[in-house]
């Protein structure tokens, strides 16, 4: 039992790091079509840089898998859209949740008296951002969206 604890713990730590979405993990998955790619394009990729003309997988080595994914067919044909998010926590404040039982010991008496707090929790707030949308027709890139800075 003492020696099967750490291969378990080894064995799921190397199962998390072999899930995990980075630019190396995504050139390995899509390694035929990077491979093809000129340097110039690589490094491109490697920055994060999208540009008109690009395929499906070079976007995917670039950004990795979408949050959301479209499909619209109009009279120009078939379109996927891609979105990519971003999201983050807002602190909005806190909250009292109830109270706590504390008891407080007296020296003189040599006893103890029960009191209660109150309990207050701390509230965030999710929030999530389109960051780009990506639109593919006839598996390239056509339109970029991203919004505008401040």
């Amino acid at each position: 039992m003492s020696r099967t604890l750490p291969l378990l713990v080894a064995a799921l730590a190397l199962l998390a790091l072999a899930g995990c979405d980075t630019f190396e993990n995504r050139t390995r998955q899509k390694a035929a079509v990077f491979a093809a790619l000129d340097p110039q394009t690589r490094a491109k990729l490697q920055g994060g840089v999208i540009e008109l003309g690009q395929t499906p997988d070079m976007v995917y080595i670039a950004l990795g898998a979408p949050d959301d994914e479209y499909e619209n067919a109009s009279a120009h044909g078939t379109e996927k859209t891609w979105i990519y998010n971003s999201y983050h926590q807002e602190f909005a404040g806190n909250q009292q949740t109830g109270y706590r039982r504390v008891l407080v010991y007296n020296p003189d008496t040599r006893r103890y008296t029960s009191c209660f707090e109150p309990v207050c929790t701390n509230i965030f707030v999710e929030h999530t951002e389109e960051r780009i949308r990506i639109t593919f027709r006839d598996g390239k890139v056509t339109v970029i969206e991203q919004p505008k800075l401040p």
